[in-house]
Parts: C-alpha cells; sequence; structure tokens
C-alpha cells in the first residue's frame, strides 16, 4: 500500500466536472492498493498517516498532527502509484490490486480515516478525476507499507 500525502491549504476533486470532494486546510491522500494489500495493513498506515506531525506549531516546528490543527482530509484512490517503470516506457501496473478487492480496501481506508479525522473526503474509485490543490509548504510525504508495516 502507499500513500502520497500532501499537507494542502485546500483541495478539490471532481468528475465529469461536478465537484464531489472539497478539503480546506489537510491531507491530500492520494492511496495505491497493491494485489496483496490487506486491512491490518490499512490499519497501520492510518495509524502512521493519522500520527504525522507536519503542521507548524507556535514556534515554526513540525510538530502537530491532523488533529491538533483541525485539518481536514480528502482520500483519492490512485493505482497509478503501482506503476512499475522499469522496461521500456510504457508502465506496466501488474502489481496494484485488481479493482473489486482494491475498492473495498480504499472504502475501508475511507471508514478507519472518518473515526479519527473530524472531516473526510473522498474521490470517485476508477472514474476519471480532475484533482486540484494548494500545496502548502510545499510539504509532501511519501508512506510504503513495505517501510511502514515491513508488508
Amino acid at each position: 500500500m502507499r500513500f502520497l500525502i500532501q499537507r494542502v491549504a485546500h483541495a478539490a476533486v471532481e468528475v465529469e466536472g461536478r465537484t464531489i470532494g472539497s478539503i480546506g486546510k489537510g491531507f491530500l491522500v492520494f492511496v495505491g492498493i497493491s494485489c496483496t494489500d490487506t486491512e491490518a495493513i490499512a490499519d497501520k498506515m492510518v495509524r502512521k498517516l493519522i500520527g504525522l506531525r507536519i503542521f507548524e506549531d507556535e514556534n515554526g516546528k513540525t510538530n502537530l498532527d491532523l488533529k491538533a490543527v483541525g485539518g481536514e482530509m480528502l482520500i483519492i484512490s490512485q493505482f497509478t502509484l503501482y506503476a512499475d517503470c522499469k522496461k521500456g516506457n510504457r508502465p506496466s501496473f501488474t502489481n496494484a490490486g485488481a479493482p473489486g478487492p482494491a475498492e473495498e480496501l480504499y472504502q475501508y481506508i475511507i471508514r478507519r480515516c472518518r473515526q479519527e479525522a473530524a472531516r473526510v473526503e473522498e474521490g470517485s474509485f476508477g472514474a476519471e478525476m480532475k484533482v486540484s490543490l494548494l500545496n502548502d509548504g510545499p510539504f509532501t510525504i511519501w508512506l510504503d507499507s513495505e517501510e511502514i508495516c515491513g508488508a
């Protein structure tokens, strides 16, 4: 499982010209699910995500987590985080999870995040989406379950 997290001032996602999710200050999280991911891995990744202290405190140090700043989350599924570009110029996505199980795990991640964060918005799994954001920092973090969970 891979999370690409951007600390944002605001972010939104559109499908077919209609905004389906938007947030203010918080995390825009792109979620890539592999064919070997499980709910146990998702739980560890969500705990790490929620605990990230990447917001500034009164001294300008990145010491505060999402809850401490009343931050929001926008979670977008993105199988392309599992692009394999080792051979040729056309990426392979054979390591990405199959749509059915991946969507179930994506919805599980959203439910878990909603237990932890004040507001969680989501994209539309498998849809063509337009994502807009104002990255705050810029601040971008990469979480990979192989590093976080040893999975």
